[in-house]
């Protein structure tokens, strides 16, 4: 009777570690589905977003709720303005303004994060290295908190975008749904908020102001430009020759 009670312990003991096994086995299945699901579904949304125009932006919504919270009018102006409709000054002027290698990089200018990076370590105003690709994945894809998860993930539908849209798509998407003012989201709805006309018909200065706005559209505003804005719209202008946009 010892003996058959001492086989049963051992029978026990051999089947423990299989049922842990079984375990393990499942969870890496789940996980690896879970993977699988995420790169499948985010790469289906980036495709599908070459062709239809975002409806909305998470910026978009936290703004809303935020003129809410802060008793004014619940505001998102915004209307979509085809690339081939926009005015040619504002498509050069964000390039000029905010990521002049935006025609040959891919995605990341590491000239301009290294710039970035060691002017932050050395303690001077916190500024990116954000090129228009970056921005684009951010507002579209992200949601605007400054996060080592939320990096990680505008690097990787950073790369997405550049993989599967043209830069021509980028420039477009970039201009149409970015904040350019108090519950104003784009270049059609910015042109006609500071200049009252559409943004197929801006000047270069008028271009040139709203792009300048771009790094605060909250604090400052193209109508009524500080001095300092006025310095960086006519550095705009004075370059704004210079840059090729996507045909």
């Amino acid at each position: 009777m010892a003996i058959k009670r001492a086989t049963n312990t051992n029978k026990r003991k051999q089947n423990k570690p299989k049922s842990n096994s079984s375990l393990s086995k499942k969870i890496l299945s789940w996980v690896l589905k879970g993977i699988l699901a995420f790169f499948a579904i985010t790469i289906l949304w980036v495709i599908a977003l070459r062709f239809i125009n975002p409806p909305i932006t998470y910026l978009m919504l936290q703004r809303g709720f935020e003129r809410k919270e802060a008793g004014k009018e619940w505001k998102i102006d915004r209307k979509w303005l085809a690339y081939e409709d926009m005015s040619d000054n504002l498509k050069r002027a964000a390039i000029a303004g905010e990521d002049a290698h935006f025609m040959t990089h891919n995605g990341f200018d590491t000239d301009a994060i290294k710039k970035a990076f060691e002017r932050n370590q050395e303690g001077k105003k916190l500024r990116g290295g954000s090129t228009i690709s970056q921005q684009t994945a951010k507002n579209v894809f992200l949601w605007p908190e400054r996060s080592w998860l939320r990096k990680g993930l505008e690097t990787y539908f950073t790369g997405l975008i550049e993989l599967f849209w043209s830069k021509k798509r980028i420039l477009e998407v970039y201009l149409n749904v970015i904040e350019m003012g108090q519950g104003v989201y784009g270049a059609e709805a910015a042109a006609q908020y500071y200049f009252h006309k559409s943004g197929k018909s801006l000047t270069k200065k008028e271009a040139a102001l709203i792009i300048a706005i771009l790094p605060s559209p909250q604090k400052w505003d193209a109508r009524r430009p500080s001095a300092y804005i006025n310095r960086r719209a006519n550095s705009i202008v004075r370059y704004i020759n210079y840059y090729k946009i996507p045909e």
